[in-house]
């Protein structure tokens, strides 16, 4: 039971429909509980989720942050009736967990990101449809948010409308939305789950200036942008998982088809921030090679770093990868001059 579970899109009954509006409604008002406990969380990847789980003394959750962080089973009872009860309602408690089936385990996460909650899904995210939220999520909104600092350190107006592609969680969207409290911004994702759970992260974050919309990049979306934000999956996953998949040349297909979007919406002035990951083949950069020469024949001045030059080194075992040294974490700015071009 995850937070997919839930109807996709409102149903054309009545009945199908409260009972979507009920589930979200129960989602958003468990957080709420939680996060009134002063519940903190910080989540770590896959990997290191897996090696922290495995220890024998952490089979069986022991706390509330065991449960909605640390995805362990409980038992009925370990936690305040009240959020079993939510969870049930939302439909995210699988009361047939454990070994033996005795036990109970919560289908969603809730994790800590600039003093707010985010839902996501629970760990392992193994659902095609997961909604992904982890270390990078946390570098890519810092890179957002420097982004945005360093535009007002230079005196340029504040973005008055701003674009998540690939929002996941909503999580850099709502952050932009909750410093640019006059700005519209618009969270896009093609994942029904991850838009329901922006939806709800927006809501538990007190944003009201964010529009989530179902869109295959910007394709469902209209005007131009001041500012365009993206963390698209990166990885070669041969599971196909919306949230890791990047397609392309080594997991590039889907950074680049951002780059592509951006140099067509981004308003005089705007800027793309593109953090994603670069598969280095032979010391060169094929995305960075790519992706600059978009932007070039866009007329975009562009900036690029590598934020961590060496991540998800245990990847690299995967045949997809054969050729690669190193994955990097790089940040790509790029920006449409405000004089003729």
């Amino acid at each position: 039971m995850t937070i997919a579970d839930a109807p996709s899109h409102p149903a054309t009954s009545q009945e199908p429909d409260a009972r979507h509006e009920d589930r979200e409604d129960a989602l958003l008002a468990l957080a709420r509980a939680v996060r009134d406990t002063g519940y903190r969380f910080t989540t770590v990847t896959p990997a290191t989720h897996a090696r922290v789980n495995a220890r024998p003394e952490n089979a069986l959750a022991r706390s509330l942050r065991d449960v909605l962080g640390w995805s362990r089973p409980f038992r009925d009872g370990l936690i305040p009736a009240e959020l079993t009860d939510l969870m049930e309602r939302a439909g995210v408690l699988d009361r047939s967990a454990g070994p033996d089936g005795s036990l109970l385990k919560a289908g969603i996460r809730l994790s800590s990101l600039d003093d707010t909650l985010f839902l996501h899904a629970a760990y392992p995210p193994l659902a095609a449809d997961s909604v992904f939220f982890g270390p990078d999520t946390m570098r890519f909104a810092e890179a957002v948010l420097a982004h945005l600092e360093e535009r007002a350190r230079a005196g340029h107006p504040a973005p008055r409308r701003a674009a998540d592609i690939g929002c996941g969680s909503g999580a850099a969207g709502i952050l932009v939305a909750k410093r640019l409290p006059e700005a519209e911004v618009v969270l896009v994702d093609i994942n029904p789950a991850a838009l329901r759970a922006a939806r709800i992260n927006a809501r538990l974050a007190g944003v009201d200036n964010v529009r989530p919309v179902h869109s295959d990049m910007l394709s469902n979306v209209e005007g131009s942008f001041d500012l365009i934000v993206s963390n698209p999956p990166f990885m070669v996953d041969s599971g196909g998982r919306a949230y890791r998949h990047g397609g392309g040349p080594l997991g590039a297909g889907l950074s680049l088809r951002v780059v592509e979007a951006a140099t067509e919406r981004l308003a005089p002035g705007g800027s793309l921030v593109l953090f994603t990951g670069s598969a280095i083949v032979e010391g060169h950069d094929g995305f960075r090679e790519e992706a600059s020469a978009i932007c070039a024949r866009a007329g975009l001045e562009v900036s690029y770093r590598e934020f961590d030059p060496d991540e998800y080194g245990e990847e690299l075992d995967d045949p997809g990868y054969a050729a690669a040294e190193r994955i990097a974490l790089v940040v790509l700015t790029a920006t449409r001059p405000t004089g003729p071009r």
